[in-house]
């Protein structure tokens, strides 16, 4: 399957071409849940996973385990979406909202993006200062040149496969080190299912919401989804995307859960324990010794640079999504307004990395405000897939539209508690 950006914007809305039958069918709609699950090895969620483990040991693996079960539900749901109605999250909100709620919306999604971006770009400049010694400033524009090259010229497609499995392999042995690792298992196992919330940890709980369940991903899921259709019109071709499309979200979900979990479980074992302060993510490199050894730094740098190259691209390609859709348009790099959504959702998180003095920290607040601003697309979210006049038969039912609120007011309640934490 070529899973190339190119790929995902043609238009295939109205194509009347049926996938064949075979027991190997359900690749055939693999993809869309691995792309987003980019996201869950971004340097936002090393930054982040580090800062819980090793501040807070096992305590907050809770919050991983909560966010991936509402991740799950809201991708399936925007998914849900982009195969029902034949529109990405943006266009839905521009058509069938009022033009002021749509705009500011999308605008607060904008502003989201460039959060996300930030953490990308900030990754990758790391990661070369890392290799190089380049300085952080230089690096982010370097990174962005590259970004901007492989993103109009369509050249990320040749490199997109290398790269996703390439950081997948790092993410993973992550998970492999646990075999290796101290782990303290009856303390992790209380902490995947306990909620706690130690003293002074707020923003590390919102910047693991934020790292985990990210507003543009919900954009460009359904952007992805929908632009890949065979068919609008048969009822059983739509039904099958639907299956298939919740198998592929659960197994990429699960497998971010999983990455995420090992990457704060390591933390704990390597930082928490020995009561090791961490002040910037380059010291996450010796969670890879015992399993890499005196190559831990190396692999580390090449793993975050390419990590923060592919979660980049995911993340300008959302941020031209929904620009788009302020025009009612579907991403399109060929287009002016997904070009200008691009530059917007990169060039200033390039002007923030000028004026930032800690790195590390930017990471963490940049991944908090992505939590801040995520109520507001999940509402958005309930409102489109509950409303039968953009679903049609397809919209939520009851339960799951009570479901998907119930995990809005969760993360509402969230806020309010991070919001009270700063008074």
């Amino acid at each position: 399957m070529n899973f190339s950006p190119l790929h995902f914007l043609k238009d295939l809305r109205r194509r009347d071409h049926k996938p064949g039958l075979g027991g190997l069918e359900i690749f055939k709609y693999i993809g869309p849940g691995l792309l987003v699950t980019v996201g869950f090895i971004d340097p936002g969620n090393w930054a982040s996973n580090l800062a819980a483990g090793a501040d807070y040991g096992y305590q907050l693996l809770w919050m991983v385990t909560l966010s991936t079960i509402m991740l799950i539900v809201l991708q399936h749901n925007v998914a849900h979406l982009g195969i029902a109605s034949g529109l990405c999250l943006s266009e839905a909100a521009t058509m069938h909202m009022p033009s002021w709620v749509s705009r500011s919306v999308l605008s607060s999604a904008i502003v989201a993006s460039v959060a996300t971006s930030l953490a990308e770009l900030l990754g990758g400049a790391i990661a070369l200062q890392m290799l190089f010694g380049i300085p952080i400033r230089i690096g982010a524009i370097i990174t962005l040149i590259t970004i901007l090259i492989l993103l109009f010229s369509n050249s990320y497609r040749k490199l997109e496969k290398w790269i996703i499995g390439f950081v997948s392999l790092i993410g993973l042995s992550f998970i492999y080190e646990l075999t290796l690792a101290d782990i303290a298992w009856s303390d992790a196992i209380i902490g995947w299912i306990k909620p706690s919330f130690p003293d002074g940890s707020m923003i590390v709980i919102m910047s693991v919401l934020g790292a985990v369940v990210m507003p543009h991903n919900l954009f460009l899921h359904s952007e992805i989804i929908q632009s890949r259709q065979w068919n609008l019109v048969d009822e059983t071709i739509k039904r099958k995307q639907l299956r298939y499309e919740f198998l592929d979200t659960l197994f990429s979900m699960i497998v971010g859960w999983a990455i995420n979990s090992a990457m704060i479980l390591m933390a704990a074992a390597t930082f928490f324990r020995h009561k090791i302060p961490v002040g910037e993510l380059q010291q996450a490199e010796n969670m890879l010794v015992p399993l890499l050894g005196s190559n831990a730094a190396l692999v580390f740098a090449i793993a975050l640079l390419m990590a923060g190259i592919a979660s980049t691209i995911t993340s300008a390609m959302a941020g031209g999504s929904i620009f788009a859709g302020f025009f009612g348009e579907p991403f399109d790099m060929k287009d002016n307004h997904s070009r200008l959504g691009v530059l917007i959702s990169l060039i200033p998180a390039v002007l923030v990395i000028f004026v930032i003095s800690n790195p590390f920290k930017g990471l963490i607040y940049s991944q908090m405000l992505l939590s801040i601003q995520l109520p507001v697309t999940i509402f958005t979210q309930v409102y489109l897939t509950s409303s039968k006049k953009v679903m049609s038969k397809y919209a939520n039912s009851k339960p799951l539209m009570v479901f998907l609120l119930l995990i809005g007011a969760i993360v509402t309640l969230l806020n309010i508690r991070l919001l009270i934490s700063f008074l």
